[in-house]
């Protein structure tokens, strides 16, 4: 195997990391919900409240997106009136300390 092949496969395997992170990460409301879901376990009704400029389709639509993508955890009780709550992942909750210095960029070109 010579090096530029081998190098090609990186750049690939990076890429492919890049696009999951992205398709994780990218979306206006995505880490909002993260992160109010990183204290604890949230119902839909709690999470609408805590990010009141989403919109409720926009909400229900990402939050089924990141339960899909194995950010979320979404727990179904057997109760009448029906429970749902949200959560983060085992996986998720690995990745919050990375999460968190995302805000650096925020912090650092809101800075004067």
């Amino acid at each position: 195997m010579n090096g530029n092949t081998h190098t090609q496969r990186i750049s690939d395997v990076n890429q492919l990391f890049l696009k999951k992170t992205l398709d994780i990460i990218c979306g206006k409301w995505r880490l909002f919900i993260i992160f109010q879901l990183s204290e604890q376990d949230r119902r839909y009704g709690e999470l609408r409240r805590m990010i009141p400029d989403v919109s409720e389709k926009v909400l229900i639509q990402e939050l089924k997106a990141l339960v899909e993508l194995g950010v979320l955890q979404k727990k179904s009780y057997n109760e009448v009136p029906p429970r749902v709550e949200y959560g983060l992942t085992e996986k998720t909750r690995t990745i919050l300390p990375v999460l968190n210095q995302i805000m650096v960029i925020g912090h650092t070109f809101l800075a004067p």
